[in-house]
């Protein structure tokens, strides 16, 4: 999720732009269908045959490989360090923007010219599988030898019928942060803030009353994937969701859903209190972080980018990371990142799965915080690790609690300005209407929802 300008996460730059529900997908296999070019979108693509003696081992010739802008840093010394490991295999990486990658990437399956491997945001993996588009890697997945250490939010975005069509390589996630210098002056305890709302809502008045500039907490208010990135996993803790059933039958759960509710209410608090800026009202995360990292902030939620990689060794110092939590405890950050996965049809997934196991070997797995990001291993968390990425490690100690909804229509429901996500929040923190907002938005993921799957 980047850190302000150069590098955004998928929450933030898919925000607005990815516009293509699972109808518009399908249509786009649709028009192929018209043109003479397919009968579908991808099932008529071969799958590569990952059974095939010496699979992903020794191979040769070029590795056409795709990776979205907003991580192209974590694959660029990537492609680099393996293509110096060897002289047989060539990677080829291609950035793609966010905002298209979804779209050129079905265009590439219609018109049969696919890369050999697409390096996606895990939250789009399952438009391609449930649309059949993906290899089955759930065979070689499984003769890894650290299958198990994997992060499985990451593996549940590229599960389908108990299948596993994607492997996770790098990992974003939402935490807490504490400015442990302003909470020492306050009196604030992160471990006892964590509790409950009820302790976060007093930890955050203690810190408002250090000064007229120090203000207890921050949220971009005005950009819906940033926000989400944040704030839903404070629903997630409690072990429930805005998002119902499973996808062909899945609806909103909003209305009647207490988590939701208190999680508005917190927020609505934080507002009419004054114990956020008033900046928080118009911030779209185009500078998310700099009022924390200036040592304004005490609590703020966000990502390891933004907090760490955007500061230096005397701020780390005065930072300490929490899982989110919920209304009454309970913990969860949002599983963000990359998935890795063979296009049906790669003339190359022998080499390309041999890359995959490059990127998932620990050397480069603990490379990963260098660039913004977390390793998907958890025991990529050695000694050496924790001595050199030591506010990295939390998501990997507790890579269980890591998540991120199933579905077709995140993008819609989550980034876009005018989606139901945004509306719902800023008509209930800002306008204080909240039994109308949570109304309003049941009504719109129903509908986004209902229209994804049909």
């Amino acid at each position: 999720m980047g850190e302000p300008g150069d590098r955004c996460h998928a929450r933030l730059a898919a925000q607005g732009l990815i516009m293509v529900t699972r109808r518009q997908f399908l249509g786009l296999a649709a028009g192929a269908t018209t043109a003479g070019l397919l009968p579908g979108c991808s099932s008529v693509l071969p799958e590569p045959d990952v059974q095939a003696a010496g699979f992903g081992q020794e191979a040769t010739g070029t590795v056409q490989v795709w990776c979205r802008s907003a991580t192209q840093t974590g694959l660029t010394d990537l492609v680099k360090k393996f293509n110096a490991s060897q002289d047989r295999l060539t990677v080829e990486l291609t950035p793609v923007l966010d905002a298209q990658y979804v779209t050129k990437l079905a265009t590439a399956i219609r018109g049969r010219s696919v890369p050999d491997l697409v390096d996606i945001d895990d939250i789009n993996s399952m438009l391609f599988i449930y649309r059949d588009a993906f290899t089955d890697l759930t065979d070689p997945l499984a003769a890894l030898d650290f299958r198990d250490k994997l992060s499985p939010g990451h593996l549940r975005l590229a599960t389908k019928d108990e299948r596993v069509y994607g492997v996770p390589y790098l990992a974003d996630n939402s935490m807490f942060w504490f400015n442990t210098e302003l909470c020492d002056r306050a009196g604030v305890d992160p471990d006892d803030a964590v509790k409950s709302f009820d302790n976060l809502l007093a930890a955050a008045r203690k810190l408002r009353k250090l000064g007229d500039d120090i203000y207890a907490w921050s949220f971009p208010a005005n950009s819906p994937g940033a926000l989400g990135f944040v704030v839903q996993p404070m629903v997630w803790a409690a072990d429930t969701d805005l998002i119902q059933g499973t996808i062909g039958s899945q609806s909103g759960h909003i209305v009647g859903n207490d988590v939701v509710q208190r999680m508005l209410e917190l927020h609505r608090q934080l507002w009419v209190d004054g114990l956020v800026p008033r900046a928080n009202f118009s911030d779209d995360a185009s500078r998310w972080g700099s009022d924390f990292r200036a040592g304004k902030i005490g609590i703020f939620p966000s990502n390891y980018s933004v907090v760490v990689s955007a500061s230096d060794d005397a701020f780390h110092k005065k930072v300490t990371p929490r899982l989110l939590s919920g209304p009454d405890g309970g913990a969860a950050f949002f599983d963000g990142g990359d998935n890795m996965c063979i296009p049906r049809g790669a003339r190359n997934a022998s080499g390309a799965w041999e890359f995959v196991r490059f990127a998932l070997d620990l050397p480069q797995q603990i490379d990963l915080p260098a660039g913004g990001y977390t390793p998907v291993r958890s025991d990529a968390r050695t000694p050496e690790f924790a001595e050199k990425y030591p506010l990295a490690t939390l998501p990997l100690e507790r890579i269980q609690e890591g998540y991120a909804p199933t579905t077709l229509s995140y993008n819609l429901l989550y980034n876009q300005p005018d989606g139901p996500w945004l509306q719902m929040f800023r008509r209930a923190v800002f306008d204080g209407e909240l039994e109308a907002a949570m109304k309003e938005a049941q009504q719109n993921y129903d509908r986004i929802l209902r229209q994804g799957q049909a």
